[in-house]
């Protein structure tokens, strides 16, 4: 073995010790987590292993669009990268940024590696609706309202109602101050 690839428990010592969430996934079922994943969610990692990922989203319809974007990202360039709220164990929702690789782009989801790292957010996100999550979601992606609007299969004019009710929501006047304001930068 190189002297520069490290042993298999250096290997785990660094994955424990890593300071995001990690996550091994085969066809969306968690095969393998660390530490820091679990908590952040607030379950132990062994109430995890062999669970859907679904038990992490707010709701089914979130997990079901999430994976077909994910897939598609995943079959086109073999990497996923979002920011999306997630549900906690004891119902709550956190922000999160989210990060994948495919081991065969040819079956995404066969089995993916994923990095999770919790977002600070400024203000209350658990009493958004559906529809206001997924808008804020596209907007953290950097989808234009029209954008937005073909993925959800609803109005541009809706995308943006919505957008005023988060602005407003949130006390801001345009949309770079919403993403700072939920994102917990200052400005």
């Amino acid at each position: 073995m190189s002297s520069l690839m490290p042993d298999s428990t250096a290997a785990d010592q660094a994955a424990d010790l890593c300071p995001l969430g990690l996550v091994l996934t085969s066809q969306r079922r968690i095969e393998w987590c660390n530490d820091r994943f679990a908590a952040s969610f607030g379950y132990p990692r062994s109430a995890l292993i062999g669970q859907s990922m679904a038990v992490l989203y707010p709701t089914t319809t979130e997990f079901e669009r999430v994976g077909e974007r994910g897939w598609q990202a995943l079959f086109e360039s073999g990497t996923y990268e979002d920011e999306r709220l997630m549900r906690l164990r004891d119902g709550g929702l956190r922000w999160f940024r989210v990060l994948g690789n495919a081991l065969d782009r040819s079956d995404p989801y066969r089995r993916a590696s994923w990095l999770f790292e919790p977002l600070r957010v400024s203000g209350t996100v658990d009493t958004l609706s559906l529809r206001q999550r997924e808008v804020l979601s596209a907007m953290t992606r950097g989808l234009t309202s029209k954008e937005c609007a073909r993925e959800l299969g609803i109005s541009p004019r809706t995308v943006e109602k919505i957008r005023a009710q988060l602005m407003q929501r949130y006390d801001v006047h345009n949309a770079a101050a919403l993403m700072s304001r939920i994102s917990g930068m200052p400005g």
